[in-house]
């Protein structure tokens, strides 16, 4: 709102401008900026150059203002009747998140490594306080959640009875090695293979493969103890079919 006086004394009269652009601005005697809803205001500033205001100033131009703002509102209602039940896949994407302050080494990584993955291939910006919040910052929300998405899988705490899809990194005789979450991975022993009796840990997955794997404990050393059996039909006992993969899923629930 606007306002514009003769000889800067009001009481020889006035007029109240709506709307008012730069030159009315610049030339006015007001500038009084009426922020709100239907149901009231929300917030006022005023810069004026006279002296002072009149409460009947002040009312007009309150009442000038509501009408001006119901104006607006129905227009914005006209084009747009509610908000979009789901932002536009294109939409820029800033998400904040929080992760134990004790994990932020790992999705830094030795150098800087890890985080400079994730920023690169996701295409995205992300900041990390000394508290855990983590920001990503991304121009459309596909990799903006492919980053959280990632950043969760590092800082997953795992537990007993969580099921994941794994990738075997190394044979042994007793048993394969199974990456089940990045930086992460535990031991399937020869007996937990199958449901049937394995002679040799060949015979049922090779190093690269995919395998379902449940984790049955960790142990008072911190290990993690893996089971492919006991993601299999209790019957059948037909070993897994073997899959490959190129990474390592998020847990399964």
């Amino acid at each position: 709102m606007g306002l514009v006086s003769r000889d800067k004394d009001i009481d020889k009269g006035y007029k109240i401008l709506s709307d008012i652009q730069g030159m009315e601005d610049f030339a006015g005697d007001m500038d009084f900026k009426v922020a709100g809803s239907r149901e009231g205001i929300n917030a006022l500033q005023m810069d004026i150059k006279v002296k002072g205001l009149s409460i009947e100033v002040l009312k007009e131009a309150l009442e000038r203002a509501k009408e001006g703002r119901g104006k607006i509102l129905d227009s914005m209602l006209a084009t747009i009747p509610e908000p979009n039940k789901e932002l536009s896949k294109y939409a820029p994407l800033i998400m904040k998140m929080k992760i134990d302050p004790e994990l932020i080494k790992v999705v830094i990584g030795k150098g800087g490594e890890t985080i400079q993955k994730i920023t690169a291939e996701c295409d995205v910006e992300m900041d990390i306080e000394q508290d855990g919040l983590v920001t990503v910052t991304a121009k459309e929300q596909e990799s903006g959640q492919k980053a959280i998405d990632w950043v969760n899988r590092l800082t997953y705490v795992p537990k007993a009875g969580d099921v994941f899809e794994g990738k075997v990194v190394k044979l042994m005789e007793f048993g394969a090695f199974v990456e089940f979450l990045p930086g992460k991975d535990g031991l399937v022993h020869i007996s937990q293979l199958a449901n049937t009796r394995v002679n040799k840990v060949e015979d049922v997955v090779t190093e690269g493969d995919t395998l379902k794997v449940k984790l049955m404990e960790i142990d008072s050393q911190g290990r993690y103890n893996l089971s492919h059996k006991a993601t299999l039909a209790p019957e059948g006992g037909a070993p897994a079919p073997k899959e490959q993969s190129e990474g390592t899923d998020k847990p399964q629930n």
